[in-house]
């Protein structure tokens, strides 16, 4: 059978293969043409300009959306990035109706949202760090726990958190995880596991009546550092309620008490924090700490839910050490993705 190709018309009169720049141009030729001299693209398009135009509105002042109402501003700032996806549709819907109007106007939700998310499309980690650390939520319905466990030691984290962990499994995490980790601690439903020893261990009261946060010490070869695991209540999005995150946002106010209290200078934070770090309800703990994966991270690294992830919901947040490279790691049962960093303890240099 010949073989068919794209053909074009050669300057000798004959035919070759059609090249990639020629179909472009005839393509765009045909999406623009009769554009020139029709004055009504200025004219057309008023409603895509005017929903360009809330749409950028709405991520410049998202910050500033009340949550009066079924928690409005919270529930758009964890779903924030999400937002840009509406630039493309209402691009191609602008070339559609022929409006240069609206071509021009989505420029600018274009531009907030480079402005804000621009810098995570970027890889910026840099390697190295003397200290490795991990944090998975591993759902309390898991169906094989002792392949999770197994799973996130072979990260290599020195320091391993692990979230919704039910009394009856806690036996089988301390035997799959025995092997790698020869000091650990378990509080409630959240416990650590560390290469390295552990003291000062401690239940963290966020208010909710049960153990759901722990801190402890961790003695490192750089020296001391203060360990947080934490499982803040979960959210709810509701048709009749909206957001619902009260007491979430209860207990982020009482995490970043007891981080404010910290006496120890360098100090982690890992968990589930049921909540991203757009969202101004976990104010009280984000603007005491960095994110590892704003900091030194690649992409989003969204972690929930693990099927299909659209938010980073599992943190790993520091003060008074440097992050060098942030990442999601390999799919569990659990219904998160479990996240990693490199964290550099000496910041001396």
């Amino acid at each position: 059978m010949a073989q068919q190709a794209y053909m074009t018309e050669t300057a000798d009169g004959g035919s070759g293969p059609e090249r990639p720049g020629s179909r472009l141009r005839r393509l765009a030729r045909g999406l623009f043409a009769g554009w020139r001299g029709d004055h009504r693209i200025w004219r057309r398009g008023a409603v895509l300009a005017a929903l360009s135009l809330l749409l950028a509105l709405v991520m410049l002042v998202h910050a500033h959306i009340p949550n009066v109402v079924g928690n409005l501003g919270s529930l758009t700032e964890t779903f924030l990035p999400w937002l840009g996806l509406a630039v493309p549709v209402l691009l191609v819907l602008g070339v559609v109706r022929r409006s240069a109007t609206a071509l021009i106007a989505v420029l600018l939700p274009a531009i907030v949202w480079l402005n804000l998310f621009g810098g995570l499309l970027t890889d910026r980690e840099a390697g190295g760090g003397d200290l490795m650390v991990a944090t998975h939520n591993v759902n309390a319905d898991n169906p094989d726990p002792a392949a999770t466990a197994r799973d996130v030691a072979a990260s290599g984290a020195d320091l391993l958190a692990l979230e919704e962990l039910p009394a009856s499994s806690v036996p089988v995490y301390e035997k799959a995880l025995a092997p790698t980790y020869r000091h650990h601690a378990v509080v409630g439903t959240v416990g650590l596991w560390s290469k390295y020893p552990m003291t000062g261990v401690k239940a963290v009261d966020i208010k909710l009546g049960w153990k759901r946060a722990m801190r402890a010490t961790v003695t490192t070869p750089e020296g001391p550092v203060a360990v947080y695991v934490a499982h803040l209540p979960s959210v709810r999005v509701k048709l009749e309620a909206g957001f619902t995150a009260r007491q979430r946002d209860k207990s982020a106010d009482a995490l970043g008490e007891a981080i404010a209290d910290e006496t120890v200078g360098r100090v982690v934070l890992l968990g589930d924090l049921n909540g991203t770090m757009n969202d101004r309800a976990l104010n009280a703990v984000t603007s005491q700490l960095r994110s590892t994966q704003g900091a030194a991270g690649s992409g989003f690294g969204f972690s929930w839910p693990a099927s299909f992830p659209m938010a980073r919901i599992d943190q790993i947040m520091v003060k008074g050490v440097e992050p060098e490279s942030s990442w999601t790691l390999p799919r569990t049962d659990s219904d998160h993705l479990p996240v990693a960093a490199r964290v550099n303890l000496d910041t001396r240099s």
